[in-house]
């Protein structure tokens, strides 16, 4: 979904500069608190921010900024913040979805952490979308935290790709929040691809790359999943260490049509799910492509037996190991798949 300018949206390059030779984060903010309920738009050039900028939760004082395609909002040198670039619903807090203004977005362009910023974040409110925008250069490129209902932070992001900064702390997406949707998203340069700290996400068609140094390659993970009740459709771990990840809290969760693979052999053991106490998930359909030169392979590590989880048919390439645990979760067959 595009949006494109017409004459009732408001000109950011009428405000500011936009040939990346001052800092606009002041003027941005002025835009915003001074202009409720209206779009701003961002014509092509260069916006250098040098401190997060925050949107209005409250329909009434809600804002849309809406990017063109070569528009980029950048992190300056000198950037000192542990938050992100633009906080979306920050300030003037609202669990509102009855008023005109409450689906507030961001929506184009490109965001560019500069190596040293986070990139977007959904700090309050419900019905926020952020969608069609590239993310480059940022340690965590998404942050949903905490909702305004009940923890529950209702966010839509769709056709967003993220490219990190390659550190070992960087993070795709970060959710706290509950109850939210991400589709058709890639993911690279991050050392976990997407870290679920919230309940009630769906996520559909996220792609994760690793392409990081290997420097504790061996924790590197496509999906890590901290609370459990989410569910994964067509998800796509391209070549982490550990492709699916469950911590101890998770009672449930359902993967449908997901896929771990390696493009590469590595010197250590490559893992399609791992459960760090039982397993509790329901795998349906599921792929696990391995290159046959690891020094193990494992559709799945448990760290205690004993779980409810099932696998519900696999398709296999490469050598499984007679004692891997997903064998006692199976229901239906193993579909090995030849190189």
């Amino acid at each position: 979904m595009l949006h494109f300018p017409n004459e009732h949206m408001l000109n950011a390059a009428n405000y500011m500069k936009n040939d990346g030779s001052a800092d606009c984060a002041d003027a941005l903010q002025c835009l915003i608190d001074e202009n409720p309920n209206r779009t701003i738009y961002f014509p092509d050039g260069t916006y250098i921010l040098s401190h997060p900028v925050m949107t209005p939760a409250e329909p009434t004082l809600s804002v849309s900024l809406c990017l063109s395609a070569y528009a980029i909002l950048k992190a300056s040198d000198d950037w000192d913040s542990d938050e992100a670039m633009i906080r979306l619903g920050e300030t003037h807090r609202a669990n509102n979805i009855r008023t005109v203004g409450s689906n507030y977005y961001f929506a184009g362009g490109i965001v560019d952490g500069n190596g040293k910023a986070n990139g977007i974040s959904i700090d309050g409110g419900r019905e926020t979308s952020i969608h069609d925008v590239s993310i480059k250069h940022t340690k965590i490129g998404i942050h949903i935290k905490h909702g305004a209902n009940s923890n529950s932070s209702d966010a839509d992001v769709f056709q967003v790709n993220i490219v990190g900064n390659g550190a070992p702390d960087s993070v795709g997406v970060l959710i706290e929040g509950s109850d939210n949707s991400l589709t058709n998203m890639r993911i690279a340069d991050v050392f976990i691809g997407v870290k679920l700290l919230g309940s009630g996400t769906i996520m559909r068609n996220i792609h994760p790359l690793y392409t990081c140094d290997y420097t504790d390659y061996e924790h590197s993970c496509g999906f890590f999943d901290n609370t459990g009740d989410n569910w994964y459709d067509s998800c796509y771990s391209d070549h982490f260490a550990i492709g699916f990840y469950m911590t101890k809290r998770v009672l449930y969760n359902r993967y449908d049509s997901c896929v771990s693979y390696w493009y590469s052999p590595r010197e250590i053991c490559h893992i399609g799910f791992e459960a760090e106490g039982k397993f509790n998930g329901l795998v349906m359909n599921a792929k696990v492509g391995f290159r046959g030169q690891e020094a193990e392979n494992r559709i799945l590590r448990e760290g205690e037996s004993g779980g409810l989880g099932v696998f519900e048919n696999l398709i296999v390439r490469g050598d499984v190991a007679e004692d891997d645990p997903c064998r006692k979760y199976l229901q239906g067959n193993i579909l090995k798949q030849p190189w």
